[in-house]
C-alpha cells in the first residue's frame, strides 16, 4: 500500500510561502508536488496555526492556484501539517486574478 505523502508548509528567504505534498529536501532546496502559494492569510496569527488548524477567515486569505511540482530554494523552514490544516490548504477557495 502506497503511502500518503506529507502535506507540509514551506517558508523560503525570497520565495515566499508554500504548501503541498513533501517531496524531497537537499539542504535548503524543497521540492513539492501540488504546491500552493500562501501570499496572505486572516483568522491565524502566524504559519504554525495555519499548519495546525487552517484559517478562521478563508474568504480573506489569498492562496494560490496549484502547480504540478515546484522546487524551492532557500527553505528557511518546513512545517508539517495536520490533518485540519492540511484539509484547509487543499479546499480553501483559490485565489485568482
Amino acid at each position: 500500500m502506497k503511502k500518503k505523502p506529507k502535506y507540509v508548509i514551506v517558508r523560503c528567504r525570497d520565495a515566499g510561502v508554500h504548501a503541498g505534498e513533501y517531496v524531497s529536501h537537499s539542504g535548503r532546496e524543497v521540492v513539492l508536488n501540488n504546491a500552493r502559494r500562501i501570499w496572505y492569510w486572516r483568522g491565524a496569527n502566524c504559519l504554525n496555526e495555519i499548519a495546525s488548524c487552517g484559517c478562521k477567515k478563508p474568504k480573506d486569505c489569498k492562496i494560490s492556484t496549484p502547480v504540478s511540482r515546484i522546487t524551492l530554494m532557500e527553505a528557511c523552514e518546513i512545517i508539517e501539517c495536520l490533518p485540519q490544516g492540511e484539509k484547509f490548504l487543499r479546499e480553501v477557495v483559490e485565489w485568482k486574478s
